[in-house]
Parts: structure tokens; sequence; C-alpha cells
């Protein structure tokens, strides 16, 4: 492993206060669109290194293994996890992606359905409440400067339409129709065909008019839509 090796330590000091370990590296873990991926592995790299500390001070002999040690390992896993809980709730709404790997050191299929929903809920936060967050980190950052000219009127004023607003709602319902429609059966197999093309056509029309006005329906940053240095 390499925190075993001589060029990668980690710092410590004994009871006097004298430095008895120096950390002469460092591990940068970052996945390029997933923050999730990135605190599983830095779990295993915290294990790891774990391991060697505790290793080093007596407080666990020669072969034997945090993972002997199940309710310590336990507290490890969930501590880890929690914090990646935490981390993922500023950045996207919901609790870290592949957390039951990281609790267990296992997926599983309900793992794999609670990241399926979290995605779900990760794709609608992204675009019709991300806006503001987005705006925060760029005002924060410094991507957006105050003008003291701009004058009273907010950039982040947005006007939308009712209609536009309904919108998705809308949506919702009338798939939900197309779908009761394709499950529950009638009396008269025409009639069905019927529901399923109105539903559906329906569908296909408020799918269209979100396309066409998709800029309008989501929340979309309005200090540096562009990601850039912007002065107004």
């Amino acid at each position: 492993p390499l925190f075993r090796s001589e060029r990668m330590r980690y710092f410590a000091v004994d009871s006097s206060g004298n430095s008895s370990s120096q950390q002469d590296g460092a591990f940068r873990t970052n996945c390029i669109d997933c923050l999730d991926r990135t605190n599983v592995v830095q779990g295993l790299l915290a294990k790891s290194c774990l391991q060697q500390q505790l290793e080093e001070f007596g407080i666990l002999s020669p072969g034997e293994s945090l993972e002997d040690h199940q309710d310590f390992s336990f507290i490890l896993r969930n501590t880890w996890a929690d914090n990646g809980d935490t981390v993922a709730l500023q950045y996207t709404g919901t609790p870290a992606l592949k957390s039951d790997y990281t609790r267990t050191g296992k997926r599983s299929i309900a793992g794999a359905l609670q990241d399926g929903y979290k995605s779900s809920v990760r794709y609608l936060f992204n675009n019709f409440r991300d806006g503001f967050r987005q705006d925060s980190i760029d005002l924060f950052l410094g991507n957006y400067v105050v003008d003291s000219q701009e004058g009273k009127r907010s950039p982040l004023n947005k006007r939308q339409s009712w209609q536009l607003a309904v919108m998705p709602a809308t949506f919702l319902f009338v798939l939900s129709m197309l779908i009761i429609s394709l499950i529950i059966p009638t009396t008269e197999w025409i009639w069905q065909l019927i529901y399923i093309l109105f539903w559906g056509g329906l569908v296909f029309v408020t799918i269209r008019i979100a396309l066409a006005y998709g800029y309008d329906l989501v929340d979309a940053p309005r200090l540096a839509p562009e990601g850039k240095s912007k002065t107004l």
C-alpha cells in the first residue's frame, strides 16, 4: 500500500510535544463529475492510513486488521459515510451515492435503488432549484462582482408566466394518466387505445413545449450563467 512507503507518511507528535513522524506527501483524489466516487476512494485511503498508524503505535499487533474489530470498523465506515452525505447535501441536495459501499464494503440491490432515487432527485434539483445555489457560489467566489451603478433592480429577479410555472405539474399529470391507460384495461380495447393516444399526444405536446421554452422553465444561474467572471 502507498501509505507504507517511506515517501508517504503521516504527521504525529509524542507525549512531550515532539514530532515523531512527518507527512511527506498528500493524495489528491477527485472525479471529474462525482464527489461520491471521491468519497469512496478517500474512505479506502483513510482506512489504510489508520491501519498503519495503529500498528506503529502498538494498538494493533502485526498481522491484525481493522476488520478483526467489527464494532470499530462499523463506526469508522459509518462516520466516513456520514461525512460524505453531509458534503453531498451541500452540493447536490441529496446524500451521497454509493454510500452502501462506504458503510458495508459491498454494493447491494437496495443501495443501487437508493442511488437511482437520489440521482432522480438530483436531476430535479439541478434543473429547478440549483440556480440560486450556483448564484451564491458565484457571488462568494467573485465570478460576479456587484457594481454600485447597476441600479436597484436585482439581476436575480425572474419573471415567469403562470403557464410555464405549471408546466412541470402538467407534465407529471398527463404522464401519470398515460401510465394508467397503459396498465389498467377497459371493457373495450378501442377505448383504451383512444385513451393511450390522447394522453400520449399530450405527453408529446408538453415535452415539445418544455424543449422550446427550456431555459425559461429551469432555475438557471442568473449572475454568471457561463461560469465566467462578470461585472455589470
